[in-house]
């Protein structure tokens, strides 16, 4: 990952979702359509949660929070449909709207805990927004600022367990980037020391008692567990637990899909990644074109692990078809294992032409994971 990005993504874990927190003070009727528009985003039921988001901004409309929520399916609809801008511009306005209503807020009073709360997740999700575009002025700028908001939260509902969410993040990744990303540490000076920790229990807590964020709890644990923990089983309890919630969610799908990958059930994942893949077939929403990609790669490697290596070899060449068209700016790592893989399969074929000139193909592209000298050893012992 970019080393800029992982900047960016520090500052977003400090204000990521903590607006959530203030909606326990709303009154009853916007409380169950705030709840049940957040489950209808993440099971990408757009319309319905927007159905829900215009009845709160009409009930009332100098609050922040139906304005916010209906930035969020711009933002979910930026994180499915990667293969388009379309949405860019529409959550740019709505996050910007959501700030000026904020402000007006805090002009007449400074302590406003909604105010306070969804400007702090505005600029949040917008840093998020700005480290995609690799904007990184923007992106800190925002990132900064969502950050000393967030503290005052914290002050004045420490307790708050979907305040706890935003604690724990901090808490958890003010640790854990800087171990695992040294040349952070001198750009966090001036941050308060974290607890990795006490971030999980927090984290976990929110989980289990947070009344709006629990939901995002689990989504954070997921991504701690299969990133920086490395905990294949936790992730995989919490990936196969919001994947059966929210069916619909591609990206929750991909995230179950590559655990089993990563812990070597084969069967398991090639059947799923084949799910996947008709669901990219019938263009279901989120199930993209880099999401076929990346199934089809998959479906080939179990394929070559279980000696199918002429179906093996279509689903490879499928997916560097794919990649070729889908790496625009560089060559992804998927590409470049498939070259590789491509040239194994020939090689076991006992068809040395192809396989050396899938070899030095991959010299052609930048070395990943020692694919050269991998290409080079390879060529040399079959010419």
């Amino acid at each position: 990952m970019n080393k800029f990005k992982l900047l960016i993504l520090f500052f977003l874990i400090l204000s990521y979702n903590s607006s959530y927190s203030q909606w326990a003070i709303m009154k009853s009727d916007a409380d169950s359509l705030v709840r049940v528009g957040i489950q209808y985003i993440y099971n990408v039921e757009f319309d319905r949660a927007h159905e829900c988001f215009v009845k709160i901004i009409n009930f009332y409309p100098k609050h922040p929070a139906g304005y916010f929520l209906d930035a969020m399916i711009d933002w979910w609809k930026i994180t499915l449909f990667r293969d388009t801008k379309i949405y860019d511009q529409s959550f740019e306005n709505k996050i910007q709207n959501v700030i000026n209503i904020c402000d007006n807020l805090l002009y007449t009073n400074p302590k406003d805990i909604n105010a306070l709360f969804f400007k702090a997740g505005a600029l949040g999700y917008r840093a998020r927004f700005y480290t995609q575009k690799q904007d990184w002025f923007k992106a800190i700028k925002d990132g900064v600022s969502a950050y000393n908001l967030m503290i005052e939260c914290q002050i004045i509902a420490p307790g708050n367990h979907d305040i706890m969410l935003g604690t724990g993040i901090y808490n958890y990744f003010s640790v854990a980037i800087p171990e695992q990303f040294p040349f952070t540490k001198p750009l966090l000076t001036f941050f308060p020391k974290g607890d990795r920790q006490l971030g999980i229990y927090q984290l976990r807590a929110s989980s289990k008692l947070a009344r709006y964020t629990a939901i995002e709890a689990r989504v954070i644990l997921l991504q701690i567990y299969y990133t920086f923990e490395k905990d294949n089983d936790l992730a995989h309890s919490i990936a196969e637990e919001l994947f059966t919630k929210f069916p619909n969610n591609a990206y929750f799908h991909r995230y179950l899909a590559r655990i089993l990958v990563r812990k070597g059930l084969y069967e398991e994942f090639e059947q799923m990644w084949r799910d996947i893949l008709i669901k990219c077939i019938d263009k279901k929403p989120g199930y993209d074109r880099l999401t076929a990609r990346e199934a089809m790669y998959y479906i080939g490697l179990a394929l070559m692990r279980n000696g199918e290596l002429n179906e093996a070899l279509k689903y490879f060449k499928k997916s560097e078809e794919g990649s070729l068209i889908l790496d625009k700016d560089e060559e992804s790592g998927f590409l470049i294992n498939t070259i590789i893989y491509i040239a194994n399969i020939y090689e076991r074929l006992n068809n040395k032409k192809e396989a050396i000139n899938y070899y030095k193909k991959a010299l052609k592209f930048k070395d990943y994971e020692n694919s050269h000298s991998k290409a080079r050893e390879s060529i040399k012992r079959l010419q």
